[in-house]
């Protein structure tokens, strides 16, 4: 073989090896990046759990229900036209050829103003059955908002509990070691050993409650999770004052849909007359000839009685119990978004409070310790400064987590989604 040859065949074998292994770890890179891109949040988990709802589930066949009772307010009659037919003979008394044979068509009639008010019906339906899924994904998105920030505070709970148990170990070992040399008491070991064991006791009851936490987010989106990944909080809702809450959209399609459906009731104040269509074809006995009649017939019905207005009354006490409802939510959701933009405001100041007691809690923990070592500071005195430093930590990290917590709330109030 000549040697470029035999030069080019190696080249083109180490570029189909290095090929062959880029493409064998394509997998394993793509199932890292769909892993990392599956990572829980908030708007995923809502997403999940909106999706096992019932209203969503049920959602499509609503639209297409309103879209039906759309095309039959555009139809021609109200009704679907009816078949009549009918035939006489006297077979079974005298038998003397007598027959007749009618075949009709009964056409339903709308009365004045009703395909307007079906219509317009319809409209409002439409209306109503995407803000009643809008208002119900806020009422679902207040429920997972609830458990992933409990699911947030027990996964923090449960990391400053087993920093606290390290800290605690760290003690013990060093007082152990310390007993063994003759510089501490064996009481002071109990001491130590005892703080091992409270840590360790709080740590379980901290990963019992994230447990707990963690079943309730499961139970909302029926997807496996692990640990509660770092917390991130939604952005701050932006100052529009003109923004219009889902529930009080609900509301004002529910009085629509009332309100339409009072004044449909009123105008259907009796049943759709109809117009028949018919021919008849008949002999009065035998051996005479066939002859053929057409009719054309009108049926009109009375009108009004209890029950027309049973029906209106009823069409119009749901128009006045929404708009009632409607003010009484508006008051209610105002209190609601002022007591959010407060708490907004004090979980603020919490955390600054809490963020200086934490720096100031690590430098007297350093100044003990250091102490302890040198001996110029007992055991009790170096336990509570560790326990004080841990409580602080856990209040700052707590802090951050109600500050997440209450901008959620707020957007909550302000009738937003998850982002």
């Amino acid at each position: 073989m000549h040697p470029r040859t035999r030069t080019t065949f190696r080249v083109r074998q180490a570029l189909l090896a290095t090929a062959t292994l880029l493409v064998a770890g394509l997998p394993g890179a793509w199932a890292q990046a769909g892993a990392e891109a599956a990572a829980p949040n908030l708007k995923s988990l809502f997403d999940a759990a909106w999706a096992r709802q019932p209203e969503a589930q049920a959602l499509q066949s609503r639209r297409d229900a309103v879209q039906a009772q759309r095309r039959a307010a555009s139809s021609w009659t109200p009704e679907p036209p009816a078949l009549e037919a009918s035939h006489k003979t006297d077979r079974l008394t005298r038998n003397d050829g007598a027959r007749e044979l009618e075949v009709g068509v009964a056409v339903p009639l709308w009365l004045p103003g009703e395909r307007r008010g079906v219509g317009a019906l319809a409209d409002a339906e439409a209306a109503a059955v995407e803000s009643r899924a809008e208002a119900a994904r806020l009422r679902l998105a207040a429920t997972v908002r609830d458990a992933w920030w409990n699911w947030q505070r027990a996964g923090i709970d449960v990391d400053v509990a087993r920093a606290q148990l390290d800290s605690a170990r760290r003690i013990a070992s060093d007082v152990a070691r310390r007993a063994n040399a003759g510089e501490l008491a064996r009481a002071d070991q109990h001491q130590a050993d005892g703080a091992v064991a409270a840590a360790e006791a709080a740590l379980a009851q901290a990963e019992a409650a994230a447990t707990v936490a963690l079943q309730q987010v499961k139970a909302l989106s029926g997807e496996p999770m692990a640990k509660a990944p770092a917390a991130a909080a939604e952005p701050e809702p932006p100052p529009n004052d003109a923004l219009i809450h889902p529930a009080l959209t609900e509301l004002q399609d529910r009085a629509s849909v009332a309100e339409r459906s009072a004044a449909l009731a009123a105008t259907q104040s009796r049943a759709n007359p109809e117009l028949t269509l018919a021919t008849t074809r008949d002999r009065g006995s035998a051996g005479e000839r066939y002859g053929q009649t057409v009719t054309l017939a009108v049926r009109i019905p009375f009108g009004g009685g209890p029950r027309h207005d049973a029906k209106v009354a009823t069409a119009r006490a749901e128009a006045a119990e929404a708009q009632a409802q409607l003010a009484l939510d508006r008051a209610r959701l105002q209190s609601d978004r002022d007591a959010a933009v407060a708490r907004v405001q004090a979980a603020r100041a919490q955390l600054a409070a809490a963020e200086r007691r934490t720096t100031l809690a690590r430098e007297t923990r350093g100044f003990f310790e250091k102490s302890f070592r040198l001996g110029e500071t007992d055991l009790p005195t170096r336990l509570r400064i560790e326990s004080e430093a841990a409580e602080a930590e856990r209040q700052a990290a707590r802090s951050r987590i109600e500050l997440a917590a209450a901008i959620s709330a707020w957007r909550q109030a302000l009738g937003l989604l998850p982002q």
